[in-house]
């Protein structure tokens, strides 16, 4: 089974909301952000090892990040990175990626995960994604993971099943429906009634399946990518594809087929898991000091100050004093301080930042 297994992992995204230290030329699943020496990219791929071959494992990314990827995966071939010439949401690179692989492998079975998720028990990861690769080969499914909600969180989407289901970690279950972003009270809601889970973006299903999910609800993806195979994996390859993402819609993978097809199936993940989204949500992931200080950096001294993150270059001298519950990152001659509280505002400060300064890249 495992020798059908391809994975594919989604590192296209600019993270802007990890800024400064990830930007458009150097985005965060570049980034060592743990400060354990290695990116988020380089755990992603070394989950994937436990699932699928070396020689198995693809990249989805923008062209401008081949060469990161290189550096960071050598383990690869320049082929097993998939680029995408124009960012056009999540639905045609997995109509691409999916169509390219099936035309090597009619029986491939695909896993997709966002490369800048952390997940801790990467046991337990695999011992789920096999149970959803079951799933999919003995019973056609479009599987997803969901993640079991901790907080009534406005910044995921959430995964309606049935309210009488097997609640039990590892259990599948049928999808009622993808709900969408909601607004707190909603969130609360979700929480409360126990049949939601969050939707982590992780996907596995047969390439057959999900090119066939295209044919019947995105007739114009699916004669883009899809209904040609003789345009992969040859040297007219990378003209066919520029031409279809300049033609194709800009959406996302669940607005495309998820939220359309019947045959979708979810998996109750119990795994410890964050999608690292912001840096208040690295905090959870980092040692504190005695007053709650999570640091990334040598020597950095802090002083009637907690409650903060800070995330410095390891040779950067810092001396912090009466700090509560900021947010402090240098990077290349960057400084932020942030209220934590005024985290979600960055992206909205980060507008003002370009206006002012459009060549800071």
């Amino acid at each position: 089974m495992m020798n059908n297994n391809y994975c594919l992992i989604m590192a296209g995204g600019v993270g802007s909301r990890f800024w400064p230290k990830s930007t458009s030329s150097y985005p965060k699943q570049f980034l060592d952000v743990l400060g354990i020496g290695k990116s988020l990219l380089r755990l992603s791929f070394e989950r994937m090892q436990k699932i699928c071959p070396d020689d198995q494992i693809y990249i989805l990314t923008n062209e401008d990040y081949l060469n990161l990827v290189l550096l960071q995966l050598p383990e690869l071939t320049a082929s097993q990175v998939i680029c995408e010439p124009l960012r056009k949401n999540t639905a045609p690179c997995i109509a691409y990626a999916s169509s390219k692989i099936y035309a090597k492998n009619k029986e491939a079975v695909l896993i997709i995960a966002p490369s800048d998720h952390l997940i801790i028990d990467t046991n337990r990861f695999c011992e789920l994604i096999h149970t959803a690769v079951d799933t999919a080969v003995n019973e056609e499914q479009l599987v997803t993971l969901g993640i079991h909600p901790t907080r009534p969180d406005t910044g995921y989407g959430y995964i309606e099943f049935d309210k009488e289901a097997n609640k039990s970690p590892g259990s599948v279950n049928k999808v009622l429906q993808f709900r969408e972003k909601p607004n707190f009270e909603t969130a609360q809601e979700f929480v409360s009634a126990g049949n939601y889970y969050w939707n982590a973006g992780i996907f596995v299903w047969k390439a057959a399946t999900i090119i066939n999910a295209f044919k019947l609800f995105q007739a114009q993806l699916f004669d883009l990518f899809c209904a040609n195979e003789q345009m992969y994996n040859g040297n007219d390859e990378k003209g066919l594809v520029l031409t279809a993402f300049q033609k194709c819609e800009d959406i996302s993978i669940d607005f495309a087929i998820m939220e359309h097809a019947k045959n979708v199936s979810v998996v109750l993940a119990d795994f410890d898991w964050s999608d690292l989204g912001t840096w208040g949500s690295l905090t959870d992931h980092l040692d504190k000091d005695s007053n709650n200080n999570a640091v990334v950096g040598s020597r950095v001294l802090m002083y009637n100050s907690k409650d903060c993150l800070v995330h410095v270059p390891l040779e950067k001298l810092v001396v912090l004093d009466g700090l509560e519950n900021m947010i402090v990152v240098e990077s290349d001659n960057i400084l932020l301080i942030l209220k934590k509280e005024n985290e979600q505002e960055l992206k909205k400060y980060l507008k003002d930042v370009y206006a002012q300064f459009p060549n800071l890249g």
